[in-house]
């Protein structure tokens, strides 16, 4: 029989590995000592992760393993941390921090490797900007500052920012790091570095405006000159408000109010052709439509013509007014003149522009300010309307004043500049001469005086010879801007013997180019713009009335200025015969468009409140402490509403676009 002992032996001489037996004696059956192979346990454990490697080779896992290694075997583990973890050091068999651990296996063993995250972290840096002052304090603690200060958080971590105003400032913003807008807090998560700006402006009011400057064109109505601006801002990605322009132009949907047809009004009947008058047909009805060319011959605005505008068959009649005279009027006042114009059916009167014509103006009033219920003061023509821009009134007049004539003396009110006289507020009017009968330069004041509406006014005929200083070439305008001398009030009259005013044309040989008129603006404009008298300035542009041509929004009640009723009407003139509400100086004229620009003045704001051009007069009664000049502007809102004086928008303005002139301009066809 083959015995143990020769078993053992045979087996300890052959090619065969231990891990079948062991050498050196002993028993079967476990009564000797273990002499391997022996098993290393190996488990990562924490937070974090890694992995561990054996050398020899056996281990090689990031979360539990194990491998035998014969008696003796020496064994050296090494941990690797994985991203974002740190190795915290050995248990078990091993123990330290070190990255590696040796041991020797004369038994089975456990070790356990640790392994934590490594939080990251993000920058958080929080500035100030602005007029005013504040601080920022956030939550959970490590921003408190001002004006500006960092500090480092876990990544992932919520933060909310408190930004507190100092006294006489306000929170205008936040900016950046996902944080808008001008609530007091800003809550974002930090999962990178990141920065946030605090606007704070100090807290201002009407007294920011050091400088008021105010320019009426001629003879444009809203909705001829900005009807279309609801589409301008469509196509040009502005967002859409309630704007009252030519109801084609509105949206389906959104705000009031909405899309409707374009208006339509009573033409001349076409079997009364010239020379005979045009005769009122309601059944030949002329619809609203853009205008092609940017001259159009004058439709008449005078007294009759605009009363026959408000109802053609009730010309005296109550509010609101029907509006279907216009196209009436512009014929008729086309047949009557020797020759004739062009356009002797009157239908250039409910033409339109838009942005493609007028780009200057429509930028600038969908950036800054305008309003669709701005009108003009009296239901008449040019020099009654300009007078009230001055005074608040034209004292009864409804006609020019004849001041050359001895049955007329000029005007006794007192006109806003010599308020503005009395009370120490420094105060210009700029005329341009080129053109004029008023050679120069040098200019002689007592000739510029006679291109300012001024001297229909007794106290505006002494300018020339007390305030010689106070009546300048647009020239001086420029210099003024150069030299930071504009004054507080500064009044810019039209530049029409240059042929700028924007007047629909009245000589077919030299037509008017409202083109040319824009650009013209556009330099008075931007020139303040790009001056250092930027920043505490408001440019109001206006019209001084509607020039005859169609507006859908009615004139509205007003307040008489001084009870005095008209005492320039002829024997034959509307009121004369038959009188009605519309007779007094109780209602404002038609809509003329409006563009408010300033630092100060609200992005993209459109006013509702009604109001006309006297409110310029109440704005400037406001600003400058001085008393109102008639219960019509004593009356008006005091235009504050078109400014933010706490958050100033345009403390940098926007870079308008040039004005286009290349636009066709003939009166030789029908438009």
């Amino acid at each position: 029989m083959f015995r143990m002992r020769d078993r053992i032996v045979a087996c300890c001489l052959s090619s065969i590995t231990l891990l079948l037996c062991s050498c050196g004696g002993g028993s079967s059956g476990g009564s000797g000592t273990h002499t391997g192979p022996f098993e290393l346990s190996v488990q990562a454990t924490g937070a974090g992760g890694g992995t561990i490697s054996s050398n020899p080779a056996g281990i090689n896992c990031g979360t539990a393993c194990s491998a035998s290694f014969a008696n003796g075997t020496q064994v050296m583990l090494t941990e690797t941390a994985a991203a974002n973890s740190s190795f915290t050091g050995w248990t078990g068999s091993c123990s330290g921090s070190n990255s590696t651990c040796t041991l020797m296996l004369s038994a089975s063993q456990q070790v356990t490797a640790s392994f934590n995250t490594i939080q990251s972290t993000a920058v958080l840096t929080v500035s100030e900007s602005g007029t005013g002052t504040g601080t920022i304090a956030s939550t959970p603690a490590g921003i408190n500052c001002a004006p500006t200060c960092t500090a480092s958080f876990a990544s992932g971590t919520q933060i909310t920012l408190n930004g507190t105003a100092a006294a006489g400032s306000s929170l205008a913003g936040w900016t950046g790091g996902g944080c808008s807008g001008s609530n007091p807090t800003c809550t974002l998560t930090l999962s990178a570095s990141q920065q946030v700006t605090a606007t704070f402006n100090t807290v201002q009011n009407i007294a920011a405006l050091n400088h008021i400057i105010f320019l009426a064109q001629e003879n444009r109505s809203f909705d001829h000159y900005f009807g279309a601006l609801r589409g301008y801002w469509a196509q040009n990605g502005y967002p859409d408000q309630s704007f009252d322009g030519l109801p084609q132009f509105n949206p389906s949907s959104g705000a009031a109010p909405l899309k409707g047809p374009a208006p339509t009004i009573p033409g001349c009947d076409p079997s009364a052709p010239p020379p005979s008058d045009c005769v009122f047909d309601a059944n030949n009805l002329i619809t609203s439509y853009h205008l092609i060319t940017q001259c159009i011959e004058n439709p008449s605005p005078s007294w009759n013509e605009a009363h026959v505008d408000w109802n053609f068959n009730d010309q005296v009649g109550l509010y609101p007014a029907t509006l279907n005279g216009f196209v009436w009027s512009a014929g008729h006042d086309s047949r009557a003149l020797v020759p004739p114009f062009n356009d002797v059916n009157g239908i250039r009167a409910i033409g339109y522009y838009d942005g493609g014509d007028l780009n200057y103006y429509y930028f600038m009033a969908s950036n800054f300010a305008t309003s669709d219920r701005w009108f003009h003061p009296v239901m008449a023509r040019t020099p009654p309307n300009r007078a009230s821009l001055l005074a608040a009134t034209s004292q009864g007049y409804a006609y020019p004043m004849n001041t050359d004539s001895a049955d007329t003396a000029p005007m006794t009110a007192p006109t806003i500049f010599q308020e503005l006289q009395t009370a120490g507020v420094s105060w210009k009017i700029y005329v341009n001469p080129q053109g004029s009968a008023c050679p120069g330069p040098p200019y002689d004041p007592a000739c510029l005086v006679t291109l300012s509406s001024v001297q229909e006014f007794q106290w505006g005929q002494t300018i020339p010879s007390q305030y010689p200083q106070n009546i300048a070439p647009i020239s001086q305008y420029f210099t003024d801007l150069q030299n930071g001398t504009l004054p507080q009030v500064a009044l810019m009259e039209p530049a029409s013997d240059a042929g700028f005013d924007e007047h629909p044309t009245n000589d077919d040989s030299a037509p008017s180019d409202i083109q040319l008129g824009a650009n013209y603006v556009s330099s008075l404009i931007n020139g303040l713009m790009t001056s250092t008298s930027w920043k505490d300035s408001a440019f109001i542009l206006t019209f001084d009335e509607f020039g005859g041509l169609y507006d859908h929004v009615s004139p509205q009640p007003a307040v008489s200025p001084d009870g005095i009723q008209p005492v320039d009407l002829l024997p034959e003139d509307v009121c004369t015969v038959t009188s009605g509400p519309t007779c007094d100086f109780v209602y404002t004229g038609y809509r003329v468009p409006l563009i408010v620009v300033s630092p100060y003045t609200k992005k993209n704001y459109v006013s509702h409140s009604v109001a006309d051009t006297t409110a310029i007069l109440k704005l400037i009664e406001t600003r400058f402490n001085v008393p109102a000049l008639t219960k019509r502007d004593a009356a008006q809102i005091d235009m504050t509403e078109f400014f933010d004086f706490s958050n100033p928008a345009w403390m940098t303005p926007p870079s308008p676009p040039k004005q286009a002139t290349n636009g066709a301009c003939y009166v030789n066809q029908l438009p």
